[in-house]
């Protein structure tokens, strides 16, 4: 997958961009159920942990096979930084908030300030974000709130803190990743997830024996191969080739679409009942996704509508001739 990716970078064919937010979109608003179904028997901390090592040792053979060199001492120390925050930290940050009693409505709805924090560190690192993105992402994050209507808020204060930090970390390595020198795409996805991932596993032993690794189901352990192979390997992958050939805002538009899919998704396997929140919020979602992807041409449509309704002053030439 990284290979097609990296294909389509050089070519920068708009059918690319769509097939990578189709596997966003779509394969990350189904870890949401693969990962109840993981923690069904796995420890979360260590489900992590191997999850990014073993996916960090493949994407090392693959980048390998393209011939890729390993590393710089510099690429290792940036690909650290990357992977601690979004492997490591953001990860890790929201299993403990759920060990510490958040709610599932208000974790769902934190998750949707992502890409609000990665286009803020876009502008101020010098990038233009359109007034089209910022108002797609505002109703992206209202259309999540109203998903999100029907979980639970609950919350205790150190659980919420570490919460709204998870998507902070998440975003700060997002951005890293898009202004670091980093290897070649698979060889930078190898050490980051491999560097997290090791991370990740000291942190784990602290607290769950490794022994508890035998005690996971069948079941368990097919969800962690999914999230393994799709959540990883193909939607990570095609996540960070968005960063790199989108924008912030396009990039960032999976956390508030991921819900919907989530839920449709709970309402197929899981027996879960629609509710009329969904039925407001998916036109949000949809408003939203439309800013963001067709934002220029909305102005260029919009702009001669509104030139129109503008009153002249009084004295000046309707022609603008002089």
């Amino acid at each position: 997958m990284s290979v097609i990716f990296n294909a389509q970078a050089r070519a920068r064919r708009p059918w690319a961009v769509a097939v990578a937010l189709l596997l966003v979109y779509v394969v990350w608003g189904t870890t949401y159920f693969a990962i109840g179904i993981a923690l069904q028997s796995m420890p979360p901390l260590l489900m992590n942990a191997i999850r990014f090592l073993c996916a960090g040792g493949v994407m090392l053979l693959i980048a390998l096979w393209q011939g890729h060199a390993l590393p710089t001492a510099q690429q290792w120390r940036n690909s650290a930084l990357v992977g601690g925050l979004m492997v490591f930290l953001a990860m890790n940050l929201i299993g403990f908030a759920q060990k510490l009693g958040i709610g599932s409505g208000l974790m769902a709805t934190v998750v949707t300030t992502m890409p609000m924090w990665l286009a803020l560190w876009s502008r101020w690192g010098g990038e233009r974000v359109p007034v089209t993105s910022w108002i797609g992402l505002a109703l992206g994050v209202v259309g999540a709130l109203l998903l999100a209507m029907e979980g639970d808020f609950s919350a205790t204060w150190l659980g919420a803190a570490l919460a709204f930090g998870a998507p902070l970390c998440w975003s700060i390595g997002s951005y890293a990743s898009r202004k670091l020198s980093l290897p070649a795409p698979a060889m930078a996805s190898a050490a980051q997830w491999f560097v997290g991932g090791a991370m990740g596993l000291v942190v784990a032993l602290w607290f769950e024996p490794l022994s508890a690794l035998g005690q996971v189901s069948a079941k368990s352990w097919a969800a962690w191969i999914y999230l393994l192979v799709f959540g990883t390997l193909i939607a990570l992958n095609a996540y960070l080739w968005l960063l790199q050939n989108t924008s912030a805002a396009l990039a960032g538009s999976y956390s508030f679409v991921n819900p919907a899919v989530a839920l449709l998704v709970g309402v197929a396997l899981g027996g879960e009942l629609l509710t009329g929140w969904v039925f407001a919020a998916l036109p949000l979602i949809g408003a939203a996704l439309a800013f963001i992807l067709y934002g220029p041409a909305l102005q260029r449509a919009c702009g001669p509508l509104l030139r129109r309704r503008q009153p002249l002053v009084p004295g000046a030439d309707p022609t603008g001739s002089s």
